[in-house]
């Protein structure tokens, strides 16, 4: 399955936020892979952040990374950067952006 995520930077934070994103713990990637996502990008506009995950079951992937304490370190990291935050809990499986047009 394939989501889109919109996030949103603070304003001065762009250059902390890239630089966080270098030096994402080795332990969360393989989290996030051992959770099932295959590919997970993200794009900067300006402030606004575009992410699209290929995963096979996002509600899965989400439930799995919750609690796990080096995802719940980064999430707080980001928050930090973070104007507009996605839920990354459980409940935020249902707030992807919604598809208007694919081209197949």
């Amino acid at each position: 399955m394939r989501v889109a995520l919109h996030t949103r930077l603070k304003p001065g934070s762009e250059a902390e936020y890239e630089k966080a994103h270098r030096e994402v713990p080795p332990e969360l990637v393989q989290a996030i892979k051992d959770a099932g996502a295959h590919e997970w990008t993200i794009w900067r506009s300006g402030l606004d952040l575009f992410h699209v995950i290929d995963c096979d079951d996002y509600t899965a992937l989400l439930a799995a990374l919750e609690d796990l304490p080096v995802n719940v370190a980064w999430q707080a990291r980001m928050a930090g950067y973070l104007d507009v935050v996605h839920d990354y809990s459980g409940e935020g499986a249902a707030k992807g952006l919604p598809a208007v047009w694919r081209l197949e």
